[in-house]
C-alpha cells in the first residue's frame, strides 16, 4: 500500500528538480519534472480512492490514519507527523489532483512560449504540495502547514511578472489580505489548543461531540477565529478584494486558484470543523449571512464587468458565498457537493477563457472580442457546457449542487433562500453576458488580431474536453432527495464524516411537493437570465437596451462598475492612514527619536574625546602635574566630603 505522504511528496520533488535544475535543463526536463510528478500523484492517489471508495459505499470505511513519527512534544501537548484518509479528504483529494493534472498539461501549451517555463511549473508543483499536505493532514499544524504554503504559493503566481508593477501590487494584496485572516485563524487554532490541549482531528471533534455542554460556550469564538481564516483564504467579505486582482498572474493560475486549491481551503475548514460550528447557533448564522452577502454583492458587480476574467473572478467569490451558506444553514454535504462541481466548471471557464486570451494575443477586453465561436469551435462548446453549470441549467452539473444549497437555505430561512435565488439568477445573466459578448455577433477586434485568430493546440484543448465532460455529467452523484435516499451517492459518501445537524434543516425535510417547487423556481429564474443576456447583447439590437439603461441610470451603473468603491475605500480608510502612521513611525520615531539619541551619543563621545585630545601633549611633566592635581582634588573631595 502507498504511503499517504508519498503524495505531496512527489509534487514537492518536482519543485526541487524544476526550481534547482529546470533553467539549465530546459523545457522538456521541465515538462517531465513538473507535469509527471503530478500526473504520478494523481494515478497513486486514485489507487489508494478507489478501493477506499468500494469500502465507504459498502457502509463499513473507518478513517485511515498514518503516524510517521512524533513532531512536537511540550508538556502535555503533543502533536504528531500524521496523514489522514477519510470521506472528506477523499473528496478533495480526488479533485485536487485530477483538476491539477489537468491544469499542468493545459499549462504547457499555455506558457510555451513564457522565459519562465522552469520557474512556473517550480511554483505549480509547490503549490501542489502545499495544498495536499492542507489536505491530508491530521491535524490542525499539518493543516496550518499547508494552509500558509498556498498562501505563499499565491503570492509567487501572483507575482509571476513581477517585473510588471501590477502583478507586484496584485502579490502584495493578495498576500497581506490574506495575513489578516490568518491572524484570526492562528488565534482559533490557540483557543483549540488551550481547550483541548490538543490539535488532533480525532480528539478534538469527538471530545466536543461528547460533551456539547462543557464545550460550546468556547465554541462562537473558536468558531469565528476560524471563520475570519477561511474568509481570507476562500475571498469572502470583507477580504475577498484580493481575487480580483489576483487575474494578474497566468490564467492557469487563476484557474488553479480558483478551482482546485486555495479558495477551496476555506470551505474545507469549515467542512472539517463542522462540529464546532454546529455548536455555536451564532456561529453559524454568521456564516450564512457572510455567505449569503458575498454571493449577492459578487453577483451583481459581476454584471458591470468587461474584463473576461474579471466577470470570472467575481462569479468565484459569489459561488463560494453559496457554499459557506451552504454551510451556515448546517447543509454541509451540499456545501461540499457545489465545491466539487465548482472545481470541473470553473477551472474549464478560466482555462476556457485563457484560449481566447491566447487566441486574441493577450486581450482580455469583451468588448474588443466577439463571432469567435466560429474561429474557436472546441473553446466555445466547452466554455458554453461550462456555463450552462454554473448558470443552473438542468442536466449539467452546478443544476444538482447549486439546487440543493437553494433547498437546504429555504428549510432554514426563506430570507437568505431569497438572496441566494437573486444571485443565481444574476448568475445565469452575467455568465451569458460573457457567451454573447464572446462568442455571437462581429468580431471588434482589430484586423491583425482576426487575422490571428485559431484555435489552440490539443494540449489546451484536451483538459477543455474533459472538463466539459465532468461539467456535464459530474452531477449525476448527487441526485436529488425527492429521487430516493440512496440516489444521492455524494450523501452516502459524505455522511460519516458530516453528518446533518438536525430534522428539518435540509432539503430531504422539506417534502416532495416543496422540493419539486423550489427546482422549478430555480430553474425558471437561471432560464430568465439567459434570456434576458440574450436579448441585451445578441441579435440586431445587441447592446442597445444596456446603453439605455446606462443612459437611464448612469449612478447606478458607475457604481456598479467601480465595484461599490470597495477598493477606494480601504485605501482612504484603511490604506493611506497606515502609511501615513508608518511614515511617521519612520521619520519621527525611528528616525527623529532613536537615530536621533544614538546620533547624540556619539556626537558626545567624539566631544567628549575632541577636549580631552587638549590634554594629550606628549609631555610627562604636564602629565604628572594633572596627575597631582587629580589628587589634590580628590584628597579635597575626601575631607570635605559629609561623614
Amino acid at each position: 500500500m502507498i504511503p499517504l505522504f508519498v503524495l505531496p511528496l512527489l509534487p514537492f520533488l518536482g519543485f526541487l528538480l524544476c526550481g534547482l535544475l529546470g533553467r539549465k535543463l530546459g523545457k522538456t526536463f521541465v515538462t517531465v519534472c513538473g507535469v509527471g510528478s503530478v500526473a504520478a500523484t494523481t494515478v497513486l492517489a486514485w489507487v489508494r480512492l478507489v478501493p477506499f471508495a468500494a469500502d465507504a459505499f459498502a457502509g463499513h470505511a473507518a478513517p485511515i490514519l498514518e503516524r510517521y513519527g512524533s513532531w512536537i512534544r511540550a508538556g502535555n501537548v503533543s502533536v504528531d507527523f500524521a496523514m489522514r484518509l477519510d470521506p472528506l479528504s477523499a473528496l478533495m483529494l480526488s479533485f485536487v489532483t485530477f483538476v491539477g493534472f489537468l491544469i499542468h498539461v493545459y499549462s504547457v501549451g499555455y506558457m510555451h512560449h513564457d522565459e519562465g517555463y522552469w520557474r512556473y511549473f517550480s511554483y505549480l508543483n509547490l503549490f501542489m504540495f502545499a495544498m495536499l499536505t492542507l489536505v491530508l493532514g491530521s491535524n490542525f499544524l499539518i493543516l496550518f502547514v499547508g494552509w500558509e504554503g498556498v498562501g505563499l504559493c499565491s503570492y509567487l503566481l501572483i507575482a509571476f511578472d513581477y517585473q510588471k508593477e501590477s502583478s507586484a501590487r496584485a502579490g502584495r494584496k493578495a498576500f497581506v489580505a490574506n495575513r489578516v485572516g490568518d491572524f484570526g485563524f492562528l488565534i482559533g487554532l490557540f483557543l483549540v489548543l488551550g481547550l483541548f490541549g490538543s490539535l488532533e482531528f480525532d480528539r478534538i471533534f469527538p471530545a466536543a461531540a461528547a460533551a456539547p455542554e462543557r464545550f460550546a460556550p468556547a465554541m462562537t469564538a473558536i468558531a469565528l477565529c476560524l471563520f475570519i481564516g477561511a474568509c481570507g483564504k476562500s475571498a469572502q467579505l470583507p477580504l475577498y478584494v484580493w481575487l480580483p486582482d489576483a487575474m494578474a498572474g497566468p490564467t492557469p493560475v487563476s484557474a488553479l486558484i480558483h478551482a482546485a486549491t486555495m479558495v477551496t481551503a476555506g470551505v474545507y475548514v469549515v467542512a472539517r470543523a463542522n462540529v464546532f460550528f454546529r455548536l455555536s447557533p451564532t456561529a453559524m448564522a454568521v456564516v450564512a449571512i457572510v455567505g449569503g452577502a458575498t454571493a449577492l454583492f459578487a453577483a451583481i458587480i459581476g454584471t458591470a464587468q468587461t474584463d473576461i476574467k474579471k466577470v470570472l473572478a467575481y462569479s468565484t467569490i459569489s459561488q463560494l458565498g453559496y457554499m459557506f451558506l451552504a454551510c451556515g444553514v448546517g447543509a454541509f454535504v451540499a456545501g461540499m457537493f457545489h465545491v466539487m462541481t465548482h472545481a470541473f466548471f470553473k477551472a474549464l471557464l478560466f482555462l476556457g477563457s485563457g484560449s481566447v486570451i491566447h487566441a486574441m494575443g493577450g486581450e482580455q477586453d469583451m468588448r474588443r472580442m466577439g463571432g469567435l465561436r466560429r474561429a474557436l469551435p472546441v473553446t466555445y462548446w466547452t466554455f458554453l457546457a461550462a456555463t450552462l453549470a454554473i448558470a443552473g441549467i438542468p442536466v449539467w452539473a452546478g443544476f444538482f449542487s447549486k439546487d440543493e444549497i437553494l433547498g437546504a437555505v429555504f428549510a432554514k430561512s426563506p430570507a437568505l433562500w431569497a438572496v441566494g435565488f437573486v444571485a443565481a439568477g444574476l448568475t445565469s445573466f452575467y455568465m451569458f453576458r460573457v457567451v454573447y459578448l464572446t462568442f455571437f455577433g462581429t468580431f471588434r477586434g482589430t484586423e491583425e488580431e482576426k487575422h490571428h485568430l485559431h484555435e489552440s493546440p490539443a494540449t489546451m484543448t484536451g483538459p477543455l474536453v474533459i472538463l466539459a465532460i465532468l461539467s456535464t455529467v459530474g452531477g449525476f452523484v448527487g441526485l436529488p432527495a425527492f429521487l430516493g435516499e440512496r440516489a444521492n451517492l455524494f450523501h452516502r459518501f459524505l455522511s460519516p464524516i458530516v453528518p446533518p445537524i438536525a430534522a428539518g434543516a435540509l432539503i430531504g425535510e422539506l417534502g416532495c411537493g416543496t422540493e419539486i417547487a423550489l427546482i422549478a423556481a430555480s430553474v425558471a429564474v437561471a432560464l430568465v437570465g439567459w434570456v434576458v443576456a440574450r436579448t441585451f447583447y445578441s441579435g440586431e439590437r445587441a447592446g442597445t437596451v444596456p446603453e439605455r439603461f446606462v443612459r437611464a441610470f448612469p449612478g447606478v451603473h458607475r457604481v456598479v462598475e467601480n465595484k461599490f468603491y470597495v477598493d477606494e475605500l480601504y485605501e482612504a480608510v484603511i490604506y493611506r492612514p497606515f502609511r501615513a502612521l508608518s511614515r511617521m513611525f519612520w521619520k519621527v520615531v525611528d528616525t527623529l527619536i532613536i537615530d536621533g539619541l544614538v546620533n547624540a551619543g556619539s556626537f558626545l563621545v567624539e566631544l567628549a574625546g575632541d577636549l580631552l585630545r587638549f590634554f594629550t601633549t606628549g609631555n610627562v611633566r604636564n602629565y604628572a602635574l594633572t596627575f597631582l592635581l587629580g589628587i589634590v582634588a580628590l584628597l579635597a573631595y575626601l575631607g570635605w566630603a559629609p561623614r
